[in-house]
């Protein structure tokens, strides 16, 4: 009764939700213009048990929104679908081989890599089966397929790369409504740059002994806790920490008062990306939480927000903003600061490169895991100095890594 991102009343009718086994009557005009004299939506056995009866069994039922498969031709007495096609789903909702949702993309990519989606285990929610499930089926049937030859072993050297398999987007072409979240996001981005003097500060960062705590701990961190630890928990918890120090990073500009209020708490939203678009949940009082607490708190708002089961309070009362832009592959970024804060912290890509390291027997050069840490901030508030300071300590925090006594270790 509501399209997608239309705004309806409280209480308004959403939907109607029909009896069991009811299927949406089927609109005559939507079926294929080569068989008019059969416009009865019910399938009915064919008078004569002609070979095109069988024709494209995977094809939906007339009712549905999709083009059909072509009917016989009309010399045909009344080609139909065969009687096990009648209970077909209307088009919006194209089942797998098992039942499980499959969007139009993937059932046509499983079409072109010859794949049986009734093979396929999904991995998004409710076991949905997704675009990348269908790859890695049809890369693990290729490497099935290619393992019996021995020959063919050695010709790929050990640290050779693959192109990523690329596929054009639905979205190439169209022009479609913008969806309300995407609005939302973009009036608070253009808000935020109107309102605010921002600009940013980076340090780069020596993690090296941070993940190698992280890699001795990460198994027992796992059976204790009964959550992954992933490198984002440290960066959280040093953030905090430095936010205690440092109040002009801790901060919100009341305008209309011209006042300032420098929080007594560290309330830190993390931007979390899904399918709709960015969020960010907020881990309340984060500054309070050790590393156990941060990361259950980080994986069970990360899953909500994934899980389309995120609150309005869930997603409210941050005074400082985390992106961590590196998961997905970015050296660092100029992350704009929301509304109603100063600053917001982004954290580039780990990645292993030749550093100069200072040790006991000299300057030598080695290969460590280093990554960017860049602060954005509203310069009204937060001076350029003020910005290096909180950067500084938070690198100080990092790579000290002294998190053994949390870490059990």
């Amino acid at each position: 009764m509501v399209g997608e991102d239309e705004t309806a009343e409280v209480g308004a009718k959403l939907a109607v939700i029909g009896a069991a086994g009811a299927a949406p009557a089927a609109a005559p005009a939507q079926e294929a213009p080569a068989a008019p004299a059969q416009p009865e939506p019910t399938p009915a056995p064919a008078p004569q048990p002609a070979a095109p009866a069988p024709q494209a069994p995977s094809a939906p039922a007339p009712q549905q929104q999709v083009t059909p498969a072509p009917e016989p031709a009309p010399a045909a007495p009344a080609p139909a679908p065969a009687p096990a096609q009648a209970p077909a789903a209307p088009a919006a909702a194209q089942p797998a081989d098992d039942g499980a949702y499959v969007t139009p993309l993937v059932r046509k990519l499983a079409a072109e890599n010859g794949v049986d989606l009734s093979t396929v285990k999904g991995t998004g929610v409710g076991g949905r089966i997704r675009k990348q499930d269908v790859i890695a089926a049809a890369e693990a049937a290729k490497a099935a397929a290619a393992a019996p030859a021995p020959a063919q072993a050695p010709a790929a050297p050990a640290a050779s790369k693959k192109a990523p398999v690329l596929e054009a987007s639905p979205l190439r072409g169209q022009t479609i409504k913008m969806p309300r979240i995407r609005k939302v996001i973009g009036d608070n981005m253009v808000k935020a740059l109107h309102e605010q003097a921002q600009l940013s500060s980076v340090v780069e960062v020596d993690v090296t002994r941070l993940m190698k705590l992280r890699a001795r701990a990460k198994d027992a961190f796992a059976a204790r806790e009964g959550v992954k630890l992933s490198p984002m928990p440290f960066f959280v918890k040093a953030a905090a920490q430095a936010l205690k120090a440092h109040a002009p990073v801790n901060a919100k500009i009341n305008e209309a008062e011209g006042t300032i209020t420098y929080f007594d708490t560290e309330n830190i939203g993390i931007a979390v990306d899904s399918e709709k678009g960015l969020m960010t949940p907020v881990i309340k009082n984060a500054g309070d939480l050790n590393l156990a607490g941060i990361a259950k708190a980080t994986a069970e708002l990360a899953g909500k927000v994934r899980a389309n089961k995120i609150t309005p309070d869930e997603l409210s009362g941050a005074t400082f903003t985390i992106s961590n832009t590196g998961s997905r592959g970015a050296l660092f970024d100029t992350i704009i600061v929301p509304p109603g804060q100063v600053a917001i912290l982004g954290i580039g890509a780990t990645v292993k490169r030749p550093a100069v390291i200072e040790t006991e027997e000299g300057t030598v050069i080695g290969v460590r895991d280093m990554t960017y840490l860049t602060l954005s901030y509203d310069h009204r508030l937060v001076d350029g100095a003020d910005a290096a300071r909180y950067l500084t300590a938070v690198k100080a925090i990092l790579e000290a890594g002294e998190f053994e006594v949390e870490l059990g270790l």
